[in-house]
């Protein structure tokens, strides 16, 4: 069993922790070895292996003297490198920031959960400054999509290390961070759970940005349930407050515009065979377009996309001093290009952004969408890390659907709902206007095994 606990859902190791099966130490233990130990090397940047067994031990402490914080005291968690640790520079997956001074304290989330019970373990790579829906990294090594079978594929990111160290089994969960898509991405490439909350439903102190107009957090997880418990965490509660809702009452609509543009037939068979799971479950579907969707990339292709304007003025100075030419050129020439945007250009963006939220929240009322989480499934690496161009229309693709929920300022859940090409992954996306966190992590737990296949 020792060597199961990073492949274990969070209730799965969380009923052997509070019965006393097995103590927070071993438990600790078992998952730093096996991260050791693991073939691929790239997928954590760093490993907390003495705060990680101070934290064990505490924990341990508390369960043997009747105080336990919770259902998640004594679980691991893996954290982005863009999270701050206290005692050690935040490098959001790059060199330059390797030497930065090291963070004072820990980012408010992971304190919450610190004052939960779990154990930080490890920080995990990303693509450099989260500028990618690839996870392709020059620095320390790119992660390996562990449901590859044959030649390595990508993981998917910017989240790739936390995505890739939950899919090998080596941690129960894994903290991200998601602007265009960098939860829901990796979660699909890797067949497991991605779930980005709205934005601002939780504190963004000590999380380095990207964009912050688009900035959110969310866990990468074995199950909807473990998605809705350290939601509640991050957010202080003790015990979550969602329950499963009835399938049978969801009423969900299927864009007909833009997010099945050249998708692989693989995806469009595994998307819809789950479409007709959920019909014999009892859920509702209309399918209709969401000219927002096509507003969306006119605004894009007109002015240029708000991440890289906001990514630009991050770091502009970077960007034109030595620092540069330590960084991915493939960051630089991307994040260069929002020195084109110019301010009317930005404020247009805004101003639309705020009409089409508005717009669309009337159009589905109470309904939730659902489209793949990404048109295709994980590429392989190689040929990426070798052609500029095909990197950037590749990258361009992978993010197209999940960045809509971002402007829109959704919130969405993928969940793994089947197989297409080369047999992997292929996510279901379930997306809710803001605010609608609740709502959505509901239908995601009535539906979770209906989309998966598991239902009978």
């Amino acid at each position: 069993m020792s060597d199961m606990f990073g492949a274990m859902s969070l209730a799965q190791l969380s009923t052997l922790i509070q019965n006393r099966v097995v103590d927070p130490v071993a438990v600790t233990e078992s998952v730093l070895e096996a991260i050791g130990n693991h073939h691929d090397q790239s997928i954590f940047t760093a490993v907390f292996g003495d705060r990680a067994l101070r934290e064990a031990a505490a924990s341990s402490e508390r369960l043997r003297q009747g105080r336990s914080l919770g259902i998640l005291d004594g679980i691991p968690i893996a954290w982005k490198d863009l999270f701050d640790i206290a005692g050690r520079a935040t490098r959001a997956g790059s060199k330059v920031l390797a030497d930065a001074a090291p963070a004072d304290k820990d980012a408010t989330v992971v304190t919450a959960l610190q004052r939960a019970g779990m154990i930080a373990i490890g920080s995990t790579n990303m693509s450099e400054f989260a500028f990618s829906g690839l996870g392709i990294n020059p620095h320390y090594g790119t992660p390996s999509n562990p449901a590859a079978k044959g030649a390595p594929r990508i993981p998917g990111g910017s989240s790739s290390g936390a995505g890739a160290a939950v899919a090998a089994g080596l941690v129960p969960v894994a903290m991200g961070t998601d602007t265009g898509g960098s939860v829901r991405i990796p979660a699909a490439f890797n067949g497991i759970v991605g779930y980005k909350a709205t934005r601002g439903r939780y504190p963004m102190d000590g999380v380095f940005p990207l964009a912050r107009s688009l900035d959110s957090l969310g866990p990468l997880c074995r199950s909807v349930q473990d998605a809705v418990w350290i939601d509640a965490a991050m957010r202080g509660l003790s015990v979550p407050q969602v329950a499963a809702g009835d399938a049978s009452a969801l009423e969900i609509v299927i864009p007909t515009n833009v997010v099945f543009d050249g998708a692989e037939a693989g995806v469009i068979d595994a998307f819809e065979t789950a479409v007709e799971r959920l019909t014999r479950a009892g859920a509702s579907f209309a399918r209709m377009a969401i000219p927002a969707f096509d507003e969306i990339l006119a605004l894009m292709a007109k002015h240029g996309t708000l991440v890289t304007a906001e990514a630009f003025a991050l770091h502009r100075e970077r960007l034109v001093g030595p620092e540069a030419a330590e960084m991915d050129h493939r960051v630089v020439m991307r994040t260069r290009l929002g020195e084109k945007i110019s301010m009317p250009g930005y404020v247009a963006i805004l101003e639309a952004r705020d009409r089409l939220v508005n717009e669309v929240t009337r159009l589905l009322g109470d309904r939730l969408v659902a489209f793949p989480s990404v048109a295709h499934v994980a590429p392989l690496l190689a040929p990426l890390e070798a052609d500029d161009d095909l990197f950037v229309a590749v990258n361009g693709k992978t993010l197209r659907n999940t960045m809509l929920g971002n402007f829109l300022n959704w919130c969405g859940v993928s969940v793994p709902c089947g197989t297409g090409e080369a047999g992997m992954p292929v996510g279901f996306l379930l997306s809710a206007p803001a605010r609608k966190d609740e709502t959505l992590l509901s239908a995601a737990l009535s539906t979770e095994a209906v989309i998966r296949g598991d239902f009978v």
